[in-house]
């Protein structure tokens, strides 16, 4: 990153703010909704997952700690005999990792594998078909165990090449976890995903790239902050519109990329 223009490092700023943005108000897709803009930006996807999963493990840690022990205030006020209440669901978690975690580790050995360009291909690709879900309003969904199985698989394995996983993973979660505490067991679950992804960069001698990280920390902060503030008002309010438009804008950035690396 250091021969990079002032330009750049401006919008990789901005992209990162925006990172930070979707993670604490969605709740997902702080990397699939960043990375095809930073590629574009720089095409260099093991610079940048790197980064994006230290910000991801600080931010994550951050939220779930912060709202268990908000949680654990607020029950020991209302019912001191109660059991404690935990905004994390220990038991789906612990089932889902179990189904995940070879296609996470197989998956993690193809980002180490496949050259630059071909894994900025399949990120591309992957993006353009959650895009393509977002503007035909019909996004991935599981209704059976069989797909619970492929969706969870699929989303290990996308998640150990590039951590743009989410969308499929979530389409699990939502029919098998509570909705309050959907939020904090998707941020534990990418907590440990990525800290699987990290100890494999370490392995191999992958640049964490912790300085750059350190410096785009303010920004991904800043994205958080505006995110955890919308946050309660997205779940209130019609998001069709904006994943159309959020859909549109990805899959028009994905095809320039695939046509950069390609062409």
């Amino acid at each position: 990153m250091s021969d990079l223009s002032l330009i750049q490092y401006c919008l990789i700023g901005l992209i990162f703010i925006w990172s930070g943005f979707v993670r604490s108000g969605l709740g997902f897709g702080g990397a699939v909704l960043s990375l095809p803009f930073l590629l574009l930006v720089d095409n260099q996807p093991q610079v940048y997952l790197p980064i994006i999963a230290v910000h991801l493990l600080f931010f994550s840690f951050l939220t779930v700690y912060l709202n268990n022990r908000k949680a654990l205030k607020l029950s020991a006020n209302t019912a001191t005999n109660s059991t404690p209440f935990s905004t994390v669901d220990w038991s789906y978690l612990k089932y889902a990792l179990g189904i995940m975690i070879i296609p996470k580790l197989i998956g993690v050995f193809g980002l180490i594998t496949l050259p630059p360009a071909l894994m900025s291909s399949i990120i591309f690709t992957i993006v353009a078909c959650y895009a393509m879900s977002y503007i035909l309003n019909r996004p991935f969904s599981s209704n059976s165990k069989t797909l619970d199985i492929i969706f969870l698989m699929l989303g290990g394995y996308i998640s150990g090449t590039s951590l743009i996983g989410a969308p499929l993973i979530i389409a699990v979660f939502m029919t098998h976890v509570a909705a309050h505490q959907l939020r904090d067991t998707l941020f534990t679950l990418w907590f440990i995903l990525v800290a699987i992804k990290m100890v494999a960069f370490i392995w191999v001698g992958i640049d964490l790239q912790l300085l750059h990280a350190l410096i785009l920390l303010p920004c991904a902060g800043i994205g958080h902050v505006l995110g955890l503030k919308i946050h309660e008002r997205m779940l209130k309010a019609e998001t069709k519109v904006f994943f159309r438009v959020l859909g549109t804008v990805l899959l028009i950035i994905s095809g320039i990329g695939l046509g950069r690396v390609l062409f």
